[in-house]
């Protein structure tokens, strides 16, 4: 398949970016301060840089976990149809747990995972996405913590991709098809 040529415009700067990691951190802390320990599960791949800046502002002691789930594959609109590719490690039961997600979109991966989830039993589960398009949403659901809200855009950047490219941009941008 040959991508289409295209650009992409700067929406969200790195600064910007991480000034909100850190008033987002200090509300996390004070929703978990009583807690010994933190499962903090990053939705792979899209969260590990986002997860990786975010566990760095947490003066909590945290464990870091890993699950992968997919609705895009290499496309721009998602399939709805949620498939885990790589399961958590370790257990949730009766622990206190942060799932960190890049993008909530229509909300079908937060809503698959967090009901996934749910049903191991944590003490406490809560989610943070670094981006929310709400005017694309068709799951009922919300995370209890949101960076940014952007309008129906495609994204890359700061750990977001398409097709594999532009995660390792350090902001957050539009992308723009160009002509052939």
């Amino acid at each position: 398949m040959t991508q289409r040529p295209y650009v992409v415009d700067q929406m969200i700067s790195a600064k910007t970016i991480a000034a909100r990691i850190e008033d987002l951190a200090r509300e996390i802390e004070t929703e978990f301060a009583s807690v010994d320990k933190l499962v903090v599960v990053g939705l792979l791949r899209g969260s590990f840089v986002f997860i990786a800046d975010l566990v760095r502002e947490l003066n909590l002691d945290v464990e870091v976990d890993f699950l992968e789930a997919s609705s895009y594959g290499n496309a721009t609109e998602s399939s709805r149809e949620v498939r885990i590719l790589k399961d958590l490690r370790g257990g949730i039961e009766g622990r206190d747990v942060l799932v960190v997600e890049d993008i909530v979109d229509t909300g079908h991966t937060m809503k698959h995972v967090l009901g996934l989830l749910n049903a191991r039993k944590p003490h406490k589960l809560r989610s943070i996405a670094l981006l929310d398009k709400p005017s694309r949403r068709e799951a009922d659901v919300r995370a209890d913590w949101t960076g940014f809200e952007i309008p129906d855009e495609f994204v890359v950047g700061y750990g977001i991709d398409f097709a594999q490219h532009n995660r390792n941009l350090p902001f957050i941008g539009k992308v723009r098809f160009t002509e052939d």
